[in-house]
């Protein structure tokens, strides 16, 4: 039978998840996946708060698992995080977060609760986890530069005159089947195991490398098909939908990577407790689906108008990587920043804009880039001094 008084500190470590939970649906995850559709006025700021709220949620349920598990128990080796440990994370990096939302700049999330989590784990006597951060380093790092590039490449093709909308947007559609067919679900294989479209229609029919390919390629094949049916009957109804289809996934995303960073440091709390880390992430999930019904629209404004004034096509490109390059997140169960994700992506299909439209903001980016390093190092440095005071008192 599990003591009232570990039933007490769950309970406190709970609601500072959920608060963190908040604090990201009304941050990153909220704000910034249907920010370039609204900065190209392909859906209103209240509806886009609605719908990432809802596609959030799933995301949480369906694939939340994996950066879930990697902030609780790969962040620092040697221990495990306490339950004052783990109330003192959450609520710095959700203050931290919090701050970010009140003044309009979008603080990294993952940057805070990967600090917290460090400081305080460091602080319990942990060793660092070198390989793990090599891995979150690498994409953190390297999130700019592919995020960036990639999309100033799209913006730049859709925007070229020798090669037709008509059949750039459908082409772009296949590469997002073939990035859909791959990506992890739990209803696609059995128990609490993960696996892809591809993965399952693969196995029918007795598996294999080529059988695996053709699943690939059929989904991909379907994607271009419809978005090529769409765009030779209505083209600029069929950019908005293709826009609104790429926010719902960068949406889906958002909730399987960021409610990791609100339910990780949780994980090693729960191994007295018999409750099934599902009905963890639906927790979280839903405590993400209030932040972005209660606090996102302001940062959803921000991101949309601040940084760059995108088009469809421009929003488009900045999409494309931010959706790939989550789901790539999700997979290795790296906790990563969806407002670097995506602000990154903007910057960079606003830098392709030859008529001077994109109006990037030189400044914004800079304060912006100083926000995500200080968050990082405050976080740690506060997460480490916060807990070793605990340990005076």
């Amino acid at each position: 039978m599990v003591a009232t008084g570990g039933l007490v500190t769950l309970a406190v470590s709970g609601v500072a998840s959920l608060f963190m939970a908040w604090a990201i649906g009304a941050g990153s995850s909220g704000s910034t996946p249907f920010a370039p559709a609204v900065g190209a006025n392909a859906i209103s700021v209240m509806r886009a708060g609605f719908l990432v709220g809802i596609l959030g949620l799933l995301g949480a349920t369906l694939q939340g698992a994996n950066v879930t598990e990697a902030v609780g128990t790969e962040l620092v080796g040697g221990v495990e995080l306490s339950a004052v440990a783990a109330t003192i994370a959450l609520l710095l990096a959700a203050a931290l977060v919090a701050v970010g939302i009140f003044t309009g700049y979008p603080i990294a999330t993952a940057f805070t609760v990967t600090g917290a989590v460090v400081g305080v784990g460091m602080a319990m006597g942990g060793d660092p986890a070198w390989g793990k951060y090599t891995e979150i380093a690498a994409l953190w790092i390297g999130t700019p530069f592919i995020g960036g590039g990639v999309a100033y490449a799209v913006a730049r093709l859709l925007r070229a005159d020798s090669v037709a909308e008509s059949t750039a947007i459908p082409a772009l559609g296949g590469v997002i089947g073939v990035v859909l067919a791959n990506i992890q679900f739990v209803f696609f294989a059995p128990g609490s195991q993960q696996g892809s479209f591809a993965d399952a229609l693969s196995s029918r029919f007795g598996g294999g490398t080529l059988t695996y390919a053709v699943a690939v390629l059929l989904l991909a094949v379907a994607v271009w098909g419809l978005l090529s049916y769409q765009v030779r009957r209505d083209p600029d109804r069929a950019q908005r939908q293709f826009l609104l289809a790429l926010g719902g996934l960068v949406a889906f995303s958002a909730g399987g990577s960021q409610v990791g960073l609100a339910l990780g440091p949780l994980v090693p709390l729960l191994g007295d407790f018999d409750i099934p880390l599902t009905l963890v992430l639906v927790g979280g999930g839903f405590g993400l689906l209030v932040g972005s019904w209660t606090g996102a629209p302001r940062m959803i404004k921000a991101i949309s108008q601040d940084y760059a004034a995108l088009g469809p096509n421009r929003s488009i490109a900045a999409l494309i990587p931010s959706f790939a390059l989550a789901q790539t997140a999700v997979f290795f169960g790296i906790p990563v920043s969806f407002n670097q994700i995506i602000v990154s992506a903007i910057i960079g299909s606003g830098f392709a804009a030859r008529d001077g439209t994109g109006e990037v903001s030189a400044s914004k980016i800079g304060y912006t880039v100083f926000a995500w390093v200080a968050s990082l190092a405050g976080a740690l440095g506060l997460g480490y001094a916060l807990f070793s005071l605990t340990t005076l008192v």
